[in-house]
């Protein structure tokens, strides 16, 4: 009698071949339903933060997906990564301050992001503007500005460039000594959220609705990145909203409150399980600036707490290699000490 079961086409290799691709959906239904279990007034809640949350960050998904499948199809994603190219310096420059102004979150940018380095650029500037995009962007300014005045948004500000080039020079100099190479998972980038490798300029159609063929390419990679993105944030959305429900703001500010080295280094570490999101993080820190706490403590709270954030974090771990992405927190959390010192050493001055 054959034993089916091991087989191809058995159980077992379904089993695993539904685990391999639904095991994100799986787990977001798993914690779904213990959550149900437990608290169903909780889970309905978060049901609804999580969608509330996807639709809220659609326009910039739909925009970078757009933008990513776009650049495949008419073959201008060559032209794209070619911009991103020359001097190292120059490079990791402009792609922070770029990162820094921009108007993506931390989730929409990641189609664009995972283009970018399919298509062969330097992980130095990716990584740029990777850090300095979650960190700051014109509305967060200006809401910034509202709640915590106008030097603490141009600190910010400076913290989110600064924190890319940082970022990008350190990837740089790792670079150059052989280690990073090839920091995409597999499969990404190959059909999923990529394009081709960094080539000879070839003419880019720019009509690509004309062409059947490229018509598909556009229709296969927008899904591709759709799924992804789809699958991995509504993960993270879901385990924000029960950190949200159980880790209360008077937690955050009980450990948070004070003045001195400390707290920054508090305020670095805390951010990255404790922070809210970028705008509902802004009235806690103002409340715990006027109890007494330092102002470097609130900056380093808030760019920590921005990189690393659920969303982001998820983001980058299902996009990268575990090197890059434990390069990545690091970098963060360095990154997010020095700007809250730095931002001390200037108050106090």
């Amino acid at each position: 009698m054959t034993d089916t079961s091991l087989s191809p086409t058995g159980p077992v290799a379904w089993a695993r071949m539904l685990w391999r691709d639904y095991r994100v959906w799986l787990a977001s239904a798993l914690i779904l339903a213990v959550v149900a279990l437990l608290d169903p007034a909780q889970a309905r809640d978060s049901l609804g933060f999580t969608a509330q949350s996807l639709l809220n960050t659609a326009p910039f998904l739909i925009l970078s997906i757009g933008v990513a499948a776009w650049a495949t199809a008419t073959g201008a994603d060559n032209l794209i990564a070619r911009a991103f190219t020359g001097a190292p310096v120059v490079m990791i420059g402009l792609a922070a301050l770029a990162g820094g102004l921009s108007p993506f979150c931390s989730c929409g940018v990641i189609p664009l992001i995972a283009a970018l380095l399919a298509m062969g650029v330097p992980l130095s500037a990716v990584m740029a503007f990777w850090l300095a995009s979650p960190v700051m962007d014109p509305s967060m300014f200006v809401l910034t500005t509202g709640v915590l005045g106008l030097e603490f948004a141009l600190a910010k500000t400076l913290a989110a460039v600064g924190l890319g080039v940082f970022g990008g020079a350190v990837v740089h100099v790792m670079s150059r000594a052989g280690g990073l190479s090839d920091p995409l998972r597999e499969g990404i980038g190959n059909g999923g959220c990529g394009g081709a490798k960094l080539r000879a300029p070839k003419p880019v159609v720019w009509r690509f609705w004309q062409d059947p063929e490229r018509r598909a390419k556009f229709g296969r990679e927008a899904l591709n990145v759709t799924l992804f993105l789809a699958k991995w944030l509504t993960l993270a959305f879901l385990l924000e909203s029960l950190m949200l429900a159980f880790i209360p703001a008077e937690t955050v500010t009980s450990v948070l409150g004070g003045s001195g080295l400390g707290p920054i280094a508090l305020g670095t570490l805390v951010g990255v399980p404790a922070y809210l999101n970028g705008y509902a993080a802004l009235p806690l820190v103002g409340g715990l600036i006027g109890q007494g706490m330092a102002p470097g403590a609130g900056l380093a709270f808030l760019v920590a707490g921005g990189v690393t954030s659920l969303p982001a974090a998820i983001a980058v771990w299902a996009l990268v290699k575990p090197r890059v992405f434990a390069l990545y927190i690091a970098l963060s959390l360095s990154g997010a000490f020095a700007a809250g010192l730095l931002f001390h050493l200037w108050s106090m001055a």
